[in-house]
């Protein structure tokens, strides 16, 4: 199986790619759905807007950057960095560049930025579940060669469908985290630390299948960025209940 026509439709001579589609419809399902569990963090739908005007666009660009800065030699234009219909975003970027527009507006805002991450989350996985898809429209982000029954193929070989592996991976995740949210979450924090660490678990052993990956020298960078954040999550897990428990005022941050 081969990856299909990256072009859904034409408007006016502008072609529009279903990675844009499916990133769009993610990113608006996952506000509709942060909105609507909004009230289960004490916090108003209002917030949960006026956040994700911000952290979307910002974590948007912040993908594209991130991916630009490590692949640098392929662009000589400014349009070639900005063009990206035809991929070209990576979730590190988006992820950083998000998180930390959530804490500059929760700031301003007064409310707690640990607290908006773990209502925000969730919702995340599930839209890199669907965006994911993306990448299989533009027949980017597999795997090497192989022989399993589900293998797809792209430029006549047959390789692993890496973008299918963490799809799959951040659709569990968005229904286990919104789960533990809602009934384990003791403490500001957990929800985004076990995020950290379930997530990337899962991209450090699929990039090691990958063939396009991003590298630091020798390393390839998500694996690198994979390891450092389970570290760091591991440590916010444990350290948030004796800091941000939920019965008590959690941080202006």
């Amino acid at each position: 199986m081969g990856h299909p026509d990256p072009i859904a439709f034409t408007i006016a001579g502008i072609e529009i790619r279903w990675y844009g589609i499916l990133i769009a419809a993610a990113m608006l399902l996952a506000v509709l759905i942060s909105s609507k569990r909004a009230p289960e963090h004490g916090m108003r739908d209002e917030d949960v807007l006026d956040i994700a005007l911000w952290m979307l666009p910002i974590g948007v660009i912040g993908a594209r950057v991130y991916y630009v800065i490590f692949n640098h030699s392929m662009y000589h234009s400014f349009g070639e960095i900005i063009n990206i219909r035809n991929g070209g975003l990576a979730i590190h970027g988006g992820l950083i560049f998000g998180m930390i527009t959530v804490f500059v507006i929760c700031r301003r805002k007064k409310i707690s930025a640990l607290n908006t991450l773990d209502l925000f989350i969730p919702t995340v996985a599930l839209a890199q579940s669907i965006g994911r898809w993306g990448n299989y429209f533009n027949g980017e982000a597999h795997g090497g060669p192989t022989d399993l029954p589900w293998g797809i193929v792209v430029d006549g070989v047959k390789v692993h469908p890496t973008f299918l592996y963490e799809s799959l991976w951040c659709l569990f995740l968005f229904f286990f985290l919104s789960w533990w949210d809602r009934n384990r979450r003791q403490a500001y924090g957990q929800t985004l630390a076990l995020y950290g660490i379930l997530y990337s678990v899962e991209r450090f052993f699929v990039e090691a299948l990958r063939t396009d990956s991003l590298m630091i020298g020798p390393f390839k960078q998500a694996q690198v960025i994979s390891i450092c954040a389970i570290i760091a999550s591991i440590i916010l897990y444990v350290y948030s209940p004796r800091r941000w428990r939920i019965s008590e005022s959690g941080p202006e941050s």
